[in-house]
Order: C-alpha cells, then sequence, then structure tokens
C-alpha cells in the first residue's frame, strides 16, 4: 500500500482527514515527517532542513486559508551535533517569522537516520476545502512552479562537481517562502484549494476528486520558475518538471473570475489563472489531452 492508498484508507475512517490540515473548533492542525533519505539530498544545510521542514507544515496551514498560531519539531539524528542542531532552530525560527508566527521548540530523539516530524497549529473560522470547485470558476496557482526540482539538479551537479555555486543554489531554491498571506488573501474567495506539494498535476486531480469536477488547463499559463531552465534543455522538460516533480509548496485554488482583482490587490504574491473549472464528465485536460495524474508519493 503506497501513501495515496492509506491516506484514502483513514479517510474512511477519520472524519477530519481530507484536507491539507485538520480542522476542530477554528483550530487547524497539520504534521509532516521528513527523512534525510527521501526529503533532504546530499549537501542540504541543517538550516535549510529546519526552514523547509517546518515551511511544509506552514504550508498546510495557507492552503487552509488559515493564520499559523505556532510550531514544532520534533528532531531525531544518530548524534547532536552543536552547530547542525542551532542551525536546524534557526531555519525552523526564519521561516516562522517569515510569515509572522514562532517556532517555539519540540522534542529529541536519536535515530539512525536523521528526520524530522513537525507540528503547525493556526485558527481560522472559514476554512477553504479541497471540495467546492464549481464549473466556471478558473484556476489558480500562486508563484512559481519548478524550484524544488531545478535545487535537486543543482544538488546533483554539486555532488559530481564538488562546486560550492551548484551547493549554494540548491539550499537557496530548497528554501520556499510559505503562501500564508496569499492563503489568508483568497480565502475570503476561494471555493476549494489545497497546496501543491504533490505536484501541480496530482494536485489538480485531488481537487476534482474531492469536488467531483474536471479541469481544463492551458501549458502556456503555467507559471514556470526561471530556475527551471537553468537545468532543463527546452520548454517541454521544463514544462514536466514544473508540473509533475512536487514539492513546490505553491497553493492551487479554484475562484470565480470576477474575485481575482481583490485578491491580488489584497496580497503581493503573484497569482496565475492556468485554466477553468469544467464538468466532471469532461475530464481534466491539457491543452486539449487528457492530464495524466503523476506526482510526487511517499512509500
Amino acid at each position: 500500500m503506497d501513501e495515496r492508498a492509506a491516506l484514502a484508507l483513514l479517510d474512511g475512517e477519520l472524519e477530519a482527514a481530507g484536507d491539507d490540515a485538520a480542522v476542530v473548533d477554528g483550530l487547524v492542525v497539520t504534521t509532516d515527517m521528513l527523512h534525510e533519505r527521501t526529503d533532504f539530498p546530499d549537501g542540504t544545510t541543517r538550516y535549510t532542513a529546519g526552514w523547509r521542514a517546518v515551511g511544509a507544515s506552514l504550508s498546510d496551514i495557507a492552503a487552509m486559508g488559515a493564520k499559523p498560531t505556532a510550531a514544532v519539531a520534533a528532531y531525531a539524528a544518530p548524534e547532536f551535533d552543536r552547530d547542525e542542531l542551532l542551525a536546524f532552530v534557526r531555519g525552523a525560527s526564519d521561516v516562522c517569522e517569515l510569515v509572522g508566527t514562532e517556532y517555539v521548540g519540540g522534542d529529541l530523539d536519536g535515530h539512525d537516520e536523521f528526520t524530522v516530524a513537525t507540528t503547525v497549529i493556526g485558527r481560522t473560522d472559514d476554512p477553504v476545502r479541497r471540495r467546492g470547485a464549481q464549473p466556471g470558476d478558473v484556476v489558480c496557482v500562486t508563484g512559481t512552479l519548478g524550484r524544488s526540482a531545478a535545487a535537486l539538479e543543482h544538488f546533483e551537479r554539486a555532488n559530481t562537481s564538488d562546486d560550492d555555486a551548484h551547493l549554494e543554489r540548491a539550499n537557496d531554491l530548497f528554501r520556499f517562502p510559505p503562501r500564508i498571506a496569499a492563503g489568508r488573501a483568497l480565502a475570503p474567495h476561494a471555493t476549494a484549494m489545497m497546496d501543491s506539494s504533490d505536484g501541480l498535476a496530482r494536485s489538480l486531480h485531488q481537487l476534482a476528486e474531492a469536488s467531483d469536477c474536471g479541469f481544463v488547463i492551458e501549458a502556456d499559463r503555467i507559471p514556470i520558475d526561471d530556475a527551471v531552465y537553468e537545468v532543463t534543455d527546452g520548454n517541454d522538460e521544463a514544462l514536466e518538471l514544473a508540473t509533475t516533480f512536487g514539492e513546490d509548496f505553491e497553493l492551487v485554488a479554484t475562484l470565480p473570475e470576477d474575485a481575482l482583482s481583490a485578491v491580488r490587490a489584497a496580497t503581493d504574491v503573484s497569482l496565475s489563472v492556468i485554466g477553468s473549472v469544467c464538468e466532471a464528465d469532461d475530464g481534466l485536460t491539457i491543452d486539449g489531452e487528457a492530464l495524466a495524474d503523476r506526482g510526487y508519493t511517499h512509500g
């Protein structure tokens, strides 16, 4: 059973499951686990790891249109190196400060592999769910896609060439800004929303399933990060990485077209319209072709 099958199983058992975070009496709670082997490529600094681990959970809060209250992390490693531990905490604290919240600590444990489990709590009186997209809504994406894919290529190049410039570039790209402000701006208008941690294509399939709808997507409107073109040979490869690699932590949302100007006025984060919502029977297409359900999956 892979991650998606396990989540589907639990969705049938847990009433609060099925969105980016659980909401209980206005309290929004999310948790994530990241491992060195699968989530932190060789060369990832502990500062970047702290930023990215906590940032992933902050992204889930953003996807619910909520305001984060605090973050904690359980840090496990084969040994507690002073510089690495302090760097991790400083990365976690800095990403929290960036979005107006606080990293308040957590737990330490020994483990044979560097592993982090993060939890962020937030609040909202009106959470945005994955269900609710309506035919006629536009489909929007915050920021740009493909940063993490480009980062991974720079990590690989650094490890084969021993080039510190690649390593610095990789870590910089890996430290993404959680879209808390954009999520808050979208919340009053969005009919459905989630983050793109599994990739744009998979996120659209998940939204379509939750909302019982389809999507018509236009490839040339997808905002591909400039960094992707640093590591690819052409537009087709860039589009592939931007739509299926995942781990970008941008927001994918649907909303009425007449709400676009209000959202854009409320945040300085770019918001790109990449298509529209259609009836479920019309399926998911990109430039008239079926959009494959491909993306990042644990397990």
